[in-house]
């Protein structure tokens, strides 16, 4: 064979495996749950029970999704989400959680709502190796990827946000007598866990009263009468929606007017201000990260008029006042970013590895100077917070945005 020939062999074999090396990295890759076609996404909400007044974010996601999908959806595959109610139950959690992955087979579940449903299926979901991801509770413990690779938290953790509430009393009215009330689960414990750790040695001395109710309890009107009682002129708040409300109201029926802090899940002026009453909410205190609907002053806001035109034609029955509808709205995006990514490698392992790429990322809808930032050791998207005081009929920003890991 002449020179040249064997020069021609060689070329047009390494042609071959130049190709077929191309060929390989070009493949598309899929787990359970993703095909050429689709992306099946699971999700569990409270439509019904206790919680109920969350239910609104599951029905923006699917809004949501539906807008994508008619775009074409993500890299030319349309969204399946399906979404199941477990009443905020966690044994229907467990049960709702199985029936997505075994049965439905879903690529992974999102969003999925409330600490005590979420730590029901979190050791499942990682035994399974399915992402858990971007759940809708702020709890601590969702940021632990050396133990939960399989599981990410989306808002800034309770804890964070205790800590500073408990700053700003600490600097504005050190010789407050504080009250608290708190949901006696995780999601409670972990918030109280977060205001002790902000008041440090004054805890014990600032803390007069603690009282807990049971998310079954019809009312919650014999713990404010007893934390009334204690003499506190600092109320922290730390109850879901309902109970929030009952609170604000009961609070103005006995005429007890403390400093009150309103922790920020409960923020809503839709689902709990309004129903409580604008007048009985008058300079509450709470925190927040993305832009609040009922604000004036997004009127003409590129992101705000998007947000509008997104509920005009996609989920016309909205109330735009509820904060979770622009909740919902933020987070769906995170999961749009985050599939875009993954590109057609649709594997659960780079899903994660994704998910905990992001860096700098500003979904419309997030307050100025907020950013989404995640790395393979921190698996806390957001954690900054603006505090925010109740005056009229809406939410005021004051101070700066704070980082949420000053209690470090």
């Amino acid at each position: 064979m002449s020179p040249t020939r064997q020069l021609a062999v060689v070329a047009a074999a390494f042609a071959l495996v130049t190709a077929s090396g191309s060929a390989a990295l070009a493949q598309k890759k899929y787990d359970t749950g993703a095909t050429d076609t689709e992306i099946k996404i699971g999700n569990i909400m409270p439509y019904s029970g206790p919680a109920s007044a969350y239910g609104v974010i599951g029905r923006t996601e699917a809004a949501y999704f539906k807008m994508i999908n008619d775009q074409g959806g993500i890299n030319g595959r349309k969204i399946n989400f399906i979404s199941y109610d477990d009443n905020y139950s966690p044994p229907k959690t467990v049960e709702q959680a199985r029936k997505l992955v075994e049965s439905d087979e879903v690529l992974l579940i999102f969003n999925s709502l409330g600490t005590p449903p979420n730590s029901a299926i979190q050791k499942y979901m990682n035994q399974k190796k399915v992402p858990q991801l971007f759940v809708a509770t702020g709890a601590t413990k969702w940021n632990d990827p050396q133990n939960f690779p399989w599981t990410m938290g989306w808002q800034p953790n309770y804890q964070s946000e205790t800590v500073i509430y408990a700053k700003y009393i600490l600097k504005n009215h050190p010789n407050a007598k504080i009250a608290v009330l708190y949901q006696n689960d995780d999601y409670g414990k972990d918030y109280l866990k977060g205001l002790k750790d902000g008041l440090g040695a004054k805890a014990a001395s600032m803390i007069v009263a603690e009282d807990s109710y049971e998310v079954s309890e019809p009312t919650i009107d014999s713990h404010i009468v007893r934390l009334k009682a204690s003499g506190a002129d600092v109320f922290m708040n730390i109850t879901t929606p309902k109970f929030a409300a009952q609170a604000i109201k009961k609070n103005a029926e006995l005429g007890w007017k403390p400093l009150h802090f309103l922790n920020n899940v409960s923020g809503s002026i839709g689902s709990v201000i309004k129903p409580a009453g604008f007048e009985n909410a008058q300079d509450i205190i709470s925190s927040q990260y993305f832009k609040d609907p009922t604000d004036a002053q997004w009127k003409t806001d590129k992101a705000m008029i998007a947000w509008n035109e997104f509920l005009d034609k996609y989920y016309p029955e909205a109330n735009r006042s509820d904060a979770s509808v622009m909740y919902a709205y933020i987070v769906s995006q995170g999961l749009v970013h985050v599939l875009k990514a993954c590109g057609d490698n649709l594997t659960r392992e780079n899903v994660m590895k994704q998910a905990a790429s992001i860096r700098d990322y500003e979904p419309a809808g997030l307050l100025p100077g907020v950013k989404v930032n995640t790395s393979a050791t921190d698996f806390a998207p957001l954690s900054q917070l603006q505090l925010i005081r109740f005056k009229g009929e809406t939410w005021e920003r004051f101070g700066e945005v704070l980082s949420g890991d000053v209690g470090g």
